[in-house]
């Protein structure tokens, strides 16, 4: 069924993947009516996480930035699709990195990197990092269901040398790599919400206290890798400018969770500036008011 599914929808797929962006916009904004107009997807979730991440904001801007907010996702997701056939060129063009030349520096003093990155403007075009550097790219995502299409993504960003890799196998293949000495970059999109018997650490994000993904940091002490935030700020359609901040060379030398709190502070000074661009639709607040009292 699997298969079945797949040699379906891909030929869909790859037909849209080689439209011209600006026929490709047009897909996005229909499949903004379908989901937004027509079926509601998630509004009711969306819509609740504004309101409580934007406390002060009126029924007016709540309702103006939802429908930015799915405008964007929609944009997103033709964009996704376009990743199977975009040229390499056009990605260099579209995502651009504004200081490439700290991880060149990093690549001299040979340190790998774990790079912290949310929910916010473009992840998915990250992969393109790996024409502008020298070490080996590796993404933590989580295995999609039809093992057809999980092929497919990775051999999307195989075609620029990036690499995806599940949490369980994150571990092994990073000390693998360091015994190797081989240089890494690690992506962690961190901020969604992990599983509560799983939390070991609560913040404050938006003002609402959750737990948080902290698998990152802690990997980033025990090999003794750099730290950054990607901050993406989308320029405008099918356009992004990613820049690296918050650079640490010694996390082991940080208090526990710093890095990772510093990370979150990161994501929502971006929400602050442009909440349009977030993706409210995953249900980031749903352990709030669930942390565990201490004894």
């Amino acid at each position: 069924m699997q298969f079945l599914v797949y040699i379906l929808v891909y030929p869909f797929l790859w037909l849209i993947s080689i439209l011209p962006f600006r026929i490709l916009y047009v897909v996005s904004d229909c499949l903004y009516l379908i989901l937004y107009r027509i079926f509601g997807y998630r509004k009711k979730v969306v819509t609740e996480n504004l309101k409580l991440a934007l406390p002060n904001k009126t029924e007016k801007e709540i309702a103006e930035i939802r429908k930015k907010s799915y405008k964007h996702l929609c944009d997103m997701i033709v964009e996704a699709i376009k990743s199977i056939t975009i040229s390499k060129e056009d990605m260099i063009k579209r995502y651009v990195f504004t200081n490439v030349e700290e991880i060149h520096q990093l690549e001299k003093e040979h340190k790998s990197v774990i790079l912290f990155m949310g929910h916010y403007a473009s992840w998915e075009w990250i992969f393109i990092l790996q024409e502008h550097v020298n070490h080996k790219g590796y993404a933590v995502y989580k295995r999609l269901n039809n093992k057809y299409f999980d092929a497919l993504v990775k051999r999307i960003r195989a075609k620029y040398d990036s690499h995806l890799i599940t949490t369980k196998e994150t571990f092994p293949i990073l000390i693998k790599a360091k015994k190797d000495n081989q240089l890494t970059f690690n992506g962690f999109v961190f901020d969604q919400s992990p599983k509560l018997n799983k939390a070991v650490h609560w913040q404050y994000f938006m003002g609402i206290k959750v737990p948080v993904h902290v698998g990152a940091e802690v990997l980033a002490k025990r090999l003794d890798m750099t730290t950054l935030f990607l901050k993406v700020k989308k320029v405008k359609r099918g356009y992004y400018e990613a820049t690296f901040t918050d650079i640490n060379r010694t996390p082991n030398n940080s208090d526990n969770f710093a890095i990772t709190d510093l990370s979150l502070k990161r994501v929502e000074e971006q929400i602050h500036e442009a909440p349009e661009y977030y993706l409210w639709t995953h249900k980031r607040w749903k352990h709030r008011g669930q942390e565990p009292k201490n004894d």
